[in-house]
């Protein structure tokens, strides 16, 4: 007969806390709510900087594209203050339909009259004089499925059939129609996110490493299956010794942080969204921010990003259920793992995937989304558990 223990999950520590459930001065969710709203402001000057160029050459007004944001943006806080007085718990069951409906929505973006495509890629579905990204939808979808799915599956995930049926099963069909767009980045923080909230709420280890495996043999015939995907791989490995050919992008967004120097050319100021920099105000706005608010600047953001970090962990301890965790816990995650892969295209430490960065580039459905997301965080944080001091 086995003896083996199973791996108690992440969730067992804050949810065995048996501590007072008064509330007290502790307010991690009014937190999660002005971190938020401050990295959001952030967002919307330097999106006014860095698409005025693009802007007025294609609309004729330096605020149009502007405009849209901020419509979005608007919309965005409506859903972070929705989220937050909303009760998370009555989000359970609703996963269910969530997931289909952005299965539906990822196919809608490949019909004609229907979806938009744009640089090769199909990802979005034109609403009026407004475009949807409904990948960006898929990714929370994901997350609120697997909080649901596996909270229920506590103490049973050591078989890797519970966490393979239906989680990973939806998560793959999910990065399927993804990358059928395709969307090799978004792929990849849907998948790694899966991961995350399968092991934080306690699966097999063993099983992990063998899906996760499988995972990454996939990726790699698809990663080079498309001429863009390898020239940014072989862009990357380059390191700066081709920057007139596939490193151009790398050592452009290179040559605008190293401008800003410690305080920046100044708001406006920068020279690089005057046609050098590709995709100055989504992908590579980081770089924008480096050139014209200087390391002070980044540092600012990255600091706000990580605060944003421990106050979505904090919120994830002390959940009063699962779900709750594994919910906090998978947005944070998604909402942090972007911030790196972004970061770190821009900085050259990693290949270009066109990963926007959350709550600053350019991109209304992004934007929104996270918004939501961290709403989310947030009424999980306003209804968590209060921790008794060591002295009760």
């Amino acid at each position: 007969m086995s003896t083996k223990t199973p791996r108690r999950s992440a969730a067992e520590a804050p949810i065995g806390l048996r501590g007072r459930t008064k509330r007290s001065s502790d307010r991690t969710d009014v937190s999660i709510i002005f971190t938020a709203l401050a990295l959001l402001v952030i967002g919307l000057v330097m999106s006014l900087s860095a698409s005025s160029i693009v802007s007025a050459k294609s609309t004729g007004s330096a605020f149009t594209l502007f405009i849209r944001q901020f419509i979005w943006a608007a919309l965005g806080i409506g859903a972070l203050l929705f989220f937050w007085r909303f009760d998370y718990r009555r989000l359970r069951g609703l996963t269910y339909l969530l997931v289909p409906a952005s299965w539906v929505l990822l196919v809608a973006v490949r019909l004609p009259g229907i979806g938009v495509s744009a640089g090769g890629a199909s990802r979005w579905i034109r609403i009026g004089s407004f475009q949807i990204q409904p990948s960006e939808f898929a990714k929370l979808a994901i997350i609120m499925f697997g909080a649901d799915v596996l909270s229920r599956k506590m103490g049973r995930l050591d078989d890797w059939r519970h966490i393979a049926i239906p989680f990973f099963a939806a998560t793959a069909i999910t990065c399927a129609l993804v990358l059928v767009q395709p969307d090799f980045g978004t792929a990849m923080i849907i998948a790694i996110a899966a991961m995350a909230i399968a092991y934080l709420a306690g699966s097999d280890v063993r099983a992990l490493a063998g899906m996760t495996a499988v995972a990454g043999i996939l990726a790699v015939p698809v990663m080079f299956g498309a001429s863009y995907r390898m020239q940014r791989f072989f862009g990357f490995l380059e390191k700066g010794r081709n920057c007139l050919g596939l490193a151009y992008q790398t050592c452009q967004g290179l040559v605008a942080l190293g401008s800003g120097r410690w305080f920046g050319l100044g708001l406006g100021s920068g020279r690089a969204k005057y046609a050098f920099l590709p995709n100055a105000d989504t992908d590579y706005i980081f770089a924008i921010v480096g050139e014209e608010t200087g390391l002070i600047g980044t540092l600012t953001i990255l600091s706000l990003f990580g605060l944003l970090l421990v106050l979505g962990v904090r919120a994830a301890r002390r959940a009063r259920d699962p779900f709750g965790f594994l919910l906090a816990s998978g947005i944070t995650a998604w909402i942090t793992l972007q911030l790196l892969i972004n970061v770190g295209a821009v900085t050259g430490l990693l290949p270009i995937t066109g990963v926007p960065m959350p709550l600053i580039s350019f991109g209304g459905t992004s934007l929104l989304v996270s918004l939501a997301g961290l709403g989310i965080v947030a009424s999980v944080a306003r209804r968590g558990r209060t921790p008794a001091r060591a002295s009760d």
